[in-house]
């Protein structure tokens, strides 16, 4: 085992890892420059997208799908766990403080790629019963055609969230717990396995409606909380703060050196965990933003760029701040990353701190395992109708939940990176050739907002648009109100 581990990590993942991060940076610099850098200049509606809700009405009752922030807190669920609170730390333990700079500008470079496939996986969304369905294997095979390619991306996601990612939350959790019980014994951790696992078949055979609705409360509620915490921290090391991001900035810049962590691990580590945090160019958050019923695909595009801002420039720097605030680190050591969280909050607020992290970890740690389910289940229903499989899938899932709080989880990391690789580089092989598509959107919306109506997209408006299958005007949202019709009609907009 240990040899197929070495295996993994060092010669596939370290190939691997050595090309993707160089990959995506071209991928957002490109994206950035052929929507002129959407994921900056639309900040404001991106808010407004968010919050907006289906024709004012309760549109799930009366036509279907969920609100964009309803799809909004679903990938979020996924992106906001484990990585933004143990990855965090550990990044800066093997990075050094410069590691954060770097993770903050993968997440603005991020935002333009999160804005582009997004936005096609709502333009290629299928509707099922009472539900949307979308997501890159989506695009691939409507907009490209390419699907045999869809169907291993299909495989690859449902693999890695499914099963593998899964299993690192759970681990998360029991490790986190065990920290606060100052227990690691096996008894505790089958207890915990077990009361995950039967939470988890109680939501994820609920569907989509259910899944959407516990990741609604607990997303915002957890991340809010950790905020507060986090504030508290700064307040009370406020004159701490500017030392600190002089220290950030030095230290990625080269300005200034920290012992055991030069600049490029500095880069490396921060890229490395922007890029797992956010998942912006991974294919993962489009299936998410392809459930939501808007009226315009561009607006869940800017809602999930605002989740990568959300889940990096936010929660990841809390954790920052926390680490960078508390006892210092000797840089460069591999240091247990939730633990060393707890250890810097407890040291400025108290012991409290420790099981703060831990309830804090707990619950958007196992609202990832929610998310990231869902992000499976809509590629299994890709590749299968077929309702014996998707309960099958369902009960894999469940036992891999059980099995990540007792198992061993280092294979698993490595294979999460693996899979989490191939996803990037097959989905970026089909949103570059696509990004024309999400660039003729964007010039739609821009179009209809300079004209002081609610931008609302048709099929017809870009007839040359192929396969497809919804925006044909029957979604009650996608009908124009009556002044917005009337501020069309004298624009000869139809």
């Amino acid at each position: 085992m240990e040899s197929i581990e070495t295996f993994v990590a060092d010669v596939i993942n370290a190939h691997l890892w050595s090309v993707i991060p160089v990959l995506l940076i071209a991928v957002g610099v490109y994206f950035g420059i052929r929507t002129l850098v959407v994921q900056i200049r639309r900040v404001p509606d991106m808010f407004r997208a968010v919050v907006e809700s289906p024709s004012g009405q309760d549109h799930d009752a009366d036509y279907g799908g969920i609100s964009a922030f309803k799809a909004f807190t679903i990938s979020a669920a996924s992106r906001v766990g484990t990585g933004n609170i143990a990855g965090v730390a550990l990044a800066i333990t093997l990075g050094g403080p410069g590691a954060v700079f770097w993770m903050w500008m993968i997440a603005i470079l991020g935002g333009a790629t999160a804005f582009v496939e997004s936005t096609l996986a709502q333009l290629w969304k299928v509707r099922e019963g009472d539900a949307y369905h979308g997501g890159p294997a989506y695009y691939m095979t409507r907009g490209l055609g390419w699907t045999p390619l869809a169907v291993i991306f299909a495989v690859a996601i449902s693999v890695t969230y499914g099963f593998v990612f899964n299993s690192i939350q759970t681990n998360s959790i029991v490790e986190a717990i065990g920290g606060s019980l100052e227990r690691d014994d096996l008894g505790m951790k089958v207890v915990v396995g077990l009361v995950l696992a039967l939470v988890t078949a109680g939501i994820i055979f609920g569907g989509l409606k259910r899944i959407a609705n516990v990741t609604q409360i607990i997303v915002p509620f957890m991340a809010v909380a950790y905020i507060v915490v986090g504030l508290l921290v700064i307040i009370i090391n406020i004159r701490e703060v500017p030392g600190m991001f002089a220290l950030i900035f030095g230290h990625a810049l080269g300005l200034k050196q920290v012992a055991g962590a030069g600049i490029g691990a500095a880069f490396a580590h921060g890229m490395r965990r922007g890029l797992f945090s956010n998942e912006a160019g991974q294919g993962s958050a489009p299936n998410a933003a392809a459930t939501a019923t808007v009226s315009h695909p561009v607006k869940q595009g800017l809602v999930q760029t605002l989740g990568v801002y959300f889940d990096t420039l936010v929660v990841c720097s809390i954790t920052a701040f926390i680490v960078l605030l508390g006892p210092q680190p000797v840089y460069g050591e591999e240091i247990q990353g939730s633990s060393f969280t707890q250890a810097s909050l407890s040291s400025e607020v108290g012991a409290w701190g420790t099981h703060f992290v831990t309830f804090i970890l707990f619950f958007l740690a196992f609202s990832s395992i929610i998310g990231n389910y869902y992000l499976a289940q809509a590629n299994i229903q890709f590749l299968s109708d077929s309702k014996i499989v998707l309960n099958g899938f369902r009960c894999l899932v469940v036992l891999c939940v059980f099995g990540g709080a007792i198992g061993s989880i280092s294979l698993v990391w490595s294979l999460g990176d693996t899979f989490a690789a191939i996803m990037v580089f097959i989905n970026c092989l089909a949103i570059v050739p696509l990004g024309g598509v999400a660039v003729k959107l964007l010039k739609n919306y821009a179009e209809q907002r300079a004209k002081g109506v609610d931008p609302v997209f048709h099929r017809d408006m870009l007839p040359e648009l192929k396969n497809v299958e919804c925006w044909d005007g029957s979604d009650p949202v996608t009908r124009r109100s009556a002044e917005d019709r009337l501020i069309a009609d004298q624009h000869g907009m139809h």
